[in-house]
């Protein structure tokens, strides 16, 4: 479980962000406000938002020219572009310590690249599932894969609050920076439950908070589609996950740079690695 390092009660008066390249995030100071957004506005903007960023090759955290949130060695022998082709905080794949001959399910799969990280280590016998609701992503994807030669790995339109999948057919679930796009979370976590296999496991990247984010910062149409305005409080995070019926959970703090965090950062918007379980005794009589 999460330990708490703050005072009960504070929110977030300063806003402070800290990014994956060790800066304040590129996605910040929109000017643009507007009244909060229902689910289906949210989504529309965020589609948007990433469509834009398929069609152009700039990654949206540090130098686009390369990908500091994983070790050089998961990314050897990739195309640049696809190596460099980051929208995430975090390496979810290495925390996910997949195993051949798994099935792992993507949400937000994006350009593909955490895909086809999974697709390495699962071999041929394994399989990978990504889910993405944009257009422009799902194509920049396939083409990807279809570029390498990639067999293991599929691509499926949808949305994380009904995923495309079978009840209890994936063994792993992994997302990066994805989930808290959604507006609809406990949907999310609803779905990642049902998908799952008894004694399934999560492991995620996200973008969490350690206090109320400002109303200003949840009525700024770019900060939705920036991993921002749609950042859960840690806690509700953690229990959001319980309460779907996730057990063995854990959110632990990354600093700018990917290393563990001793103290949760104060009003702040952080990077987060989550993982869970759904209780291997689940659906057994």
């Amino acid at each position: 479980m999460l330990e708490k390092k703050r005072q009960d009660g504070k929110g977030i008066d300063e806003l402070r962000i800290i990014s994956p390249s060790g800066e304040s995030s590129c996605c910040g100071g929109s000017s643009q406000e507007i009244a909060l957004l229902e689910g289906d506005e949210i989504r529309t903007q965020v589609q948007q938002y990433y469509a834009d960023r398929a069609e152009n090759l700039n990654s949206c955290c540090g130098d686009s020219s390369q990908n500091l949130l994983y070790e050089s060695d998961l990314l050897q022998d990739l195309p640049e572009d696809i190596a460099s082709f980051s929208l995430g905080c975090g390496d979810p794949i290495t925390l996910a310590q997949l195993q051949a001959g798994e099935i792992v399910l993507d949400l937000g799969s994006g350009g593909g690249l955490d895909c086809f990280l999974a697709g390495r280590q699962i071999g041929e016998h394994g399989r990978v599932i990504g889910i993405d609701m944009t257009p422009e992503m799902l194509q920049r994807a396939r083409s990807a894969a279809e570029r390498m030669g990639i067999k293991n790995v599929e691509f499926r339109k949808g949305f994380l609050e009904q995923l495309p999948v079978e009840d209890g057919s994936v063994d792993v679930i992994i997302s990066n920076c994805v989930i808290n796009l959604s507006p609809d979370k406990p949907a999310v976590f609803a779905e990642m439950f049902r998908t799952l296999k008894p004694g399934g496991r999560v492991s995620v990247s996200d973008i969490v908070s350690s206090g109320e984010l400002p109303e200003q910062i949840k009525k700024d149409m770019l900060a939705w589609g920036a991993c921002i305005a749609g950042a859960l409080e840690m806690d509700e995070y953690v229990h959001g996950l319980e309460q779907a019926g996730f057990e063995e959970v854990k959110l632990v703090a990354k600093s700018g740079e990917g290393d563990l965090l001793e103290k949760i950062p104060q009003n702040s918007l952080f990077s987060a690695s989550i993982t869970a379980r759904k209780p291997v005794s689940y659906g057994s009589r």
